[in-house]
């Protein structure tokens, strides 16, 4: 086999932290490589300095033996790289076809060639399993095709060798089967294939060849057949491979929260929620499970006071809070740990301790008279940076300069270092590492067998499975199930999250 990249020596510091240190990476052609490693290990910025995102301070690129400078993303696609990002970066209000050929429009004079596109987008999605309807809005699309349109975007561009991001963080089982075997065909038709994954099952199914790296640097490159899940943790981490298993019982019969027939439209009039209801006792975890874009995201924007409710109510600890405000509700207790940090939970500019009071901002023990008592705040921050293992040079940081998991440990931790109850807790692992996983798990067990009711949204079934005591699974904006969580397989869950259980 041909080497398809070769990083040399790679170095990329930024204030206060190397985030590259002499990286070493080799990927053959024609093969799935994976990259492992915990949260701030240098993962993403590795992916991106290949991507043409970012320059390394040190070090050589290669691709297919020709040393490469790529000052940006265009330059690396002209070379046959293409990346599909985590967060996609798809244009809802277009056409699958649209947003395919966005900044590379065929031409026939100065009108943009659709039939030729059109032709391009059948013939990759046939090629590759990959098949989508060019007229479909993107907005009506769920998850994985979402991400089909991803993959084809590049492939349109003409890339051979594909960086996949955290590429089943959001998926069910079924349609990570599925993205499997559009890798392996991808693979069986020559590309090269890099995935950055924390599912370490998951890598240890699909990769040809795992490389580790742990602080900055590449500690190892094993094949999957020689490892185990327990192998690969320690070599990132120097621990064994978390559980979220919590069976104990600690739910006790005062409701903290009640939602009741709770009915919901969107900006535009749609109905986004129906007669949803469901109640969760102090200590206790109430899961949800479902694909995205099936109620969730409004769910938990009504119980914080931003959807539109249409009818129903909801209670905290036995008050009608329906119409009270968000600020309100959030003093009363309610705690919140957004899906999506970056639009949700943080202020990417403002340093670490100003993120760690948002939300809690008008607390008495943040605030002297009208103002922000900074000197308790910056205190309060270092002790959710130790608590959590927030890894930052200090209080004074800029959120941005974190990376994405270390962002997602202060805004677990601001919530659960304020003693809130409820906590509305979606998605609080995504993006994080097996360690880090631990961390948060452990917490949330403690909250909870502190008396701590927590409504857990999440896309990782095993995260459900083992939290939760009563999971409720949700569909086209309704409650479709209400499963014991000890009694489910994984298979039964994904059928009752994408409609197909009888």
């Amino acid at each position: 086999m041909k080497t398809a990249v070769r990083l040399q020596g790679i170095t990329k510091r930024f204030p206060g932290v190397i985030a590259n240190d002499n990286v070493n990476l080799t990927v053959e052609e024609g093969e799935i490589h994976a990259i492992c490693g915990e949260n701030g290990a240098g993962k993403s910025t590795l992916m991106k300095i290949l991507y043409g995102m970012q320059p390394p301070d040190e070090g050589q690129i290669k691709v297919l033996g020709e040393q490469m400078d790529f000052s940006s993303p265009k330059e690396a696609i002209e070379s046959g790289i293409g990346m599909v990002h985590q967060h996609f970066m798809l244009a809802d209000n277009l056409s699958v076809l649209e947003n395919v050929i966005l900044g590379a429009e065929p031409s026939s004079g100065p009108v943009i060639d659709f039939a030729t596109a059109r032709t391009r987008l059948q013939e990759l999605g046939e090629a590759y399993g990959l098949e989508l309807d060019p007229d479909d809005p993107v907005e009506t699309l769920e998850v994985g095709e979402r991400q089909r349109i991803e993959i084809i975007k590049i492939l349109y561009r003409g890339a051979r060798i594909l960086i996949l991001d955290e590429p089943t963080a959001v998926l069910v089982p079924q349609e990570v089967e599925e993205l499997f075997r559009n890798m392996r065909d991808l693979k069986a038709e020559g590309h090269t294939l890099i995935f950055i994954d924390h599912k370490l099952d998951e890598v240890l199914e699909i990769a040809d060849t795992i490389t580790v790296l742990r602080q900055g640097r590449s500690v190892a490159t094993v094949k999957p057949e020689d490892v185990t899940a327990h192998d690969l943790a320690e070599l990132m981490v120097g621990a064994e491979l978390p559980t979220p298993e919590a069976r104990e019982k600690t739910e006790k019969d005062q409701v903290v929260i009640e939602v009741e027939n709770l009915s919901a439209e969107d900006e535009e009039g749609v109905t986004r929620l129906r007669n949803v209801a469901f109640q969760v006792r102090s200590g206790e975890i109430v899961g949800i499970a479902g694909v995205e874009g099936n109620g969730q995201l409004e769910l938990v924007e009504a119980i914080l006071g931003i959807a539109h409710v249409t009818s129903g109510a909801i209670r905290l600890h036995d008050q009608d809070i329906s119409e009270w405000p968000v600020r309100r509700r959030r003093e009363a207790g309610l705690g919140y740990i957004p899906e999506d940090r970056h639009r949700r939970g943080l202020l990417l500019p403002a340093p670490v301790w100003e993120n760690g009071i948002l939300g809690h901002q008008t607390s008495k023990r943040f605030t002297k008279g009208i103002w922000i008592d900074e000197q308790s705040s910056v205190k309060f921050a270092d002790e959710v940076i130790e608590r959590f293992d927030v890894r930052t040079p200090g209080p004074r940081t800029p959120v941005h300069a974190l990376s994405g998991g270390n962002q997602q440990k202060l805004v677990v931790g601001r919530e659960l270092a304020t003693d809130c109850n409820p906590l509305i807790a979606a998605h609080p692992t995504r993006g994080i590492d097996v360690g880090s996983q631990a961390a948060v798990w452990e917490e949330l067990r403690r909250a909870r067998a502190a008396g701590l009711a927590v409504l857990l949204i999440s896309a990782d079934l095993h995260e459900l499975l083992g939290l939760s005591d009563l999971l409720l699974v949700m569909l086209r904006g309704e409650i479709v199930a209400r499963l014991d969580p000890t009694d489910v397989t994984l298979r039964e869950l994904g059928a009752y999250m994408t409609g197909a259980a009888a």
